[in-house]
């Protein structure tokens, strides 16, 4: 396995070469594109902090790619933990988000990444206190649920949407939009207080993905008095 950076136009690409076949399902999960024989993952070029990304990307590459494709454990304590020490201290508007949110709360929920919603400023400071991190540069986006994107690797995924757009909360409140973060809770984890989405719109949320299981261990945790 090798990598490479090039600038293509208005468009910056990490490419992998001689990727084994069974990390091929894995790098297509996380939104590599097949390109001259091997895959790229494809960036515009203004976006933030492409030297350190592509340093951290050939660094982590491999490890990265393990863990997507179940051959090493997604350590997700572990990175949520990292995260918080990164961010502690900060002005930052943030928002743990998805099953990563109801682990923290403690319900019996393996999550496979970190997900994270915060503002277009957000965005951009998390990019800086992870810069070590980074396997993707923070990067504007457009025709989509947000302004602003970016990606780490900690041990599991750690990916933020930054200015998420209204429309995602309609016709129903999603777990990362406006309205998520303005009803927004805090849960201690590890010494730490962390901003969530109130359980009640994680139900909703869940049972509209038809996650049926899960729904249940949210009611569950709703009735003990958790909210």
């Amino acid at each position: 396995m090798r990598t490479e950076v090039r600038v293509q136009g208005k468009e910056v690409l990490f490419l992998v070469h001689d990727l084994p076949a069974r990390y091929h399902a894995a790098a297509r999960r996380v939104e590599h594109e097949p390109f001259e024989g091997g895959l790229a993952r494809i960036f515009p070029a203004d976006s933030l902090h492409l030297e350190r990304a592509y340093a951290n990307y050939a660094r982590l590459l491999a490890e990265y790619l393990a863990t997507e494709a179940g051959e090493r454990p997604v350590r997700w304590e572990g990175a949520l933990e990292a995260l918080l020490r990164a961010i502690r201290g900060q002005e930052l508007r943030w928002l743990l988000v998805g099953s990563a949110s109801l682990a923290a709360r403690g319900l019996d929920v393996a999550p496979g990444d970190i997900d994270l919603a915060t503002d277009a400023a957000g965005a951009r400071l998390l990019g800086e206190l992870l810069a070590d991190a980074l396997i993707e540069p923070v990067m504007p986006v457009s025709e989509w649920i947000c302004r602003w994107w970016g990606r780490a690797w900690m041990g599991a995924r750690v990916e933020w949407v930054g200015d998420v757009l209204p429309t995602v909360d309609q016709p129903h409140p999603a777990d990362f939009g406006p309205t998520a973060m303005a009803q927004a809770v805090t849960v201690p984890w590890r010494g730490y207080e962390v901003p969530v989405p109130p359980l009640k719109l994680m139900l909703a949320v869940t049972e509209r993905r038809g996650l049926v299981q899960r729904a249940e261990t949210i009611r569950q945790a709703l009735a003990a008095g958790q909210r």
